[in-house]
């Protein structure tokens, strides 16, 4: 029998555990915030504001913003090597294994 929890975050995983759909759901909205935090640290650890890095990017502070939201849906690769190359880095992607 399972311990009773309150804990909202282990009631959640045991929800995720049983509802496949529910888990996709998650993993999807876990992507869109690692990516819009990837960019919102990145771009503060280099000292940039949001305007500065759309100047470098040729384009709108409130783009920089819509990028930086964990609700934004409109990622694409073109986007992301753009963002990269602002921030002077490489755009990484891998797949890894499910656990």
């Amino acid at each position: 029998m399972k311990k009773k929890t309150d804990d909202a975050l282990e009631i959640l995983r045991r929800k995720r555990k049983k509802d496949p759909e529910l888990e996709h759901y998650y993993q999807e909205e876990k992507l869109k915030f690692q990516i819009a935090l990837a960019i919102r640290e990145l771009r503060e650890k280099l000292g940039l504001t949001q305007a500065q890095l759309a100047e470098k990017m040729d384009t709108s502070q409130s783009t920089i913003a819509r990028l930086e939201d964990t609700d934004y849906e409109g990622y694409s690769i073109q986007s992301l090597q753009r963002v990269a190359e602002a921030l002077k880095c490489k755009l990484e992607i891998r797949f890894v294994p499910a656990a």
